[in-house]
């Protein structure tokens, strides 16, 4: 029964996985080897259906949407690998900190958490995207805001239970200082905990981007968002639903790859 369970969770993390580099691979070659740009517009070339000059066809714009979906992938693997790091070194950093500093910082640093993670996330994207504009850099900011608050609170319970364990009194005992036995001996025993969080964490940030760039307050034209591919063919849904198809495939493959992922390294 083990032996199968571990078949599964290995098949699981290497379809994600392989799922995850063809991606990558097309997203890095299709729009070097490809004749068109993700904004190049030709007006005697719009809406057309898939052919061997437009493997996507091509939207309203007469760009070509196989190198947008391309553009949109290196956005959205961008944006939700950059965040999630981002989230994981603040979330680590925090919350193990709260966790073994004792019960007055405890206390004070994860009511802080609290009041921060009250306030909408979905608010401090708009509000920081009015400040510093639309763009990537923009967005990752925006998710690490609150985005970290989650992994604290996971690290922070895995502190308070393993700081009292025999191995970590026995590394007190010895008199190893603090802020080592954190990062040497408590950290690496909830490394699992972290990766898994922080594979979840990846496919929320994909998903956040596009709803953004959906409802119009993400990425701005002519940014090759998927999310703003999306809502530029939701016009043409009637008269050629392939162009609204191909990115909503896309972005559901890629965030099923990372769930994937996460799935087997969580069994």
């Amino acid at each position: 029964m083990k032996r199968k369970l571990k078949k599964a969770q290995k098949h699981k993390i290497a379809i994600g996985a392989i799922l995850l580099l063809l991606f990558w691979l097309t997203a890095v070659v299709v729009p070097q080897i490809s004749p068109y740009t993700y904004e190049m517009q030709d007006v005697t070339s719009r809406n057309l259906g898939s052919s061997s000059l437009h493997f996507f066809g091509t939207d309203k714009f007469g760009r070509d949407i196989l190198v947008r979906v391309c553009m949109g992938v290196r956005i959205s693997l961008q944006i939700g690998i950059g965040s999630t790091i981002l989230n994981v070194m603040i979330g680590v950093l925090y919350g193990g900190m709260a966790g073994y500093c004792g019960k007055r910082a405890d206390m004070l640093w994860m009511r802080i958490a609290d009041i921060i993670s009250a306030i909408p996330s979905l608010l401090y994207m708009i509000l920081i995207m009015l400040v510093l504009g639309s763009h990537t850099g923009s967005i990752i900011l925006g998710l690490c805001v609150s985005g970290w608050i989650g992994i604290a609170r996971v690290v922070r319970s895995e502190i308070l239970r393993l700081k009292q364990s025999d191995y970590c009194m026995a590394a007190r005992m010895s008199g190893n200082w603090e802020g080592r036995i954190i990062w040497k001996q408590l950290i690496p025993n909830m490394k699992n905990t972290i990766i898994v969080n922080a594979l979840f964490m990846v496919p929320q940030a994909i998903f956040a981007e596009a709803f953004l760039s959906f409802v119009g307050i993400g990425l701005s034209a002519p940014a090759a968002s998927l999310g703003t591919m999306i809502q530029e063919a939701r016009s043409q849904i009637q008269l050629y639903p392939m162009q609204m198809v191909y990115p909503i495939v896309v972005l559901c493959i890629l965030i099923f790859a990372f769930q994937l992922i996460g799935l087997g390294v969580e069994e």
